[in-house]
């Protein structure tokens, strides 16, 4: 669900990346512009609150020079 809203809120700007894993609730990744800007994995989190999602949308909009 996360990443069709991100593809739909940045049509074509967007790379992200997952893989769910038997063990853990797997990993999710964005990039923009070659730039990594949330990794689940490396400790920015799962994105389930509104908050979240506007740091990550702000954190694109920086990239994006929006």
């Amino acid at each position: 669900i996360l990443k069709t809203q991100l593809e739909d809120e940045f049509p074509g700007d967007l790379e992200i990346t997952g893989e769910s894993t038997p063990s853990t609730s797997g990993w999710f990744e964005v990039e923009v512009n070659g730039k990594l800007v949330h990794s689940k994995k490396e400790g920015s989190g799962f994105v389930d609150n509104e908050q979240k999602m506007a740091t990550l949308v702000d954190a694109i909009d920086k990239v994006l020079g929006k």
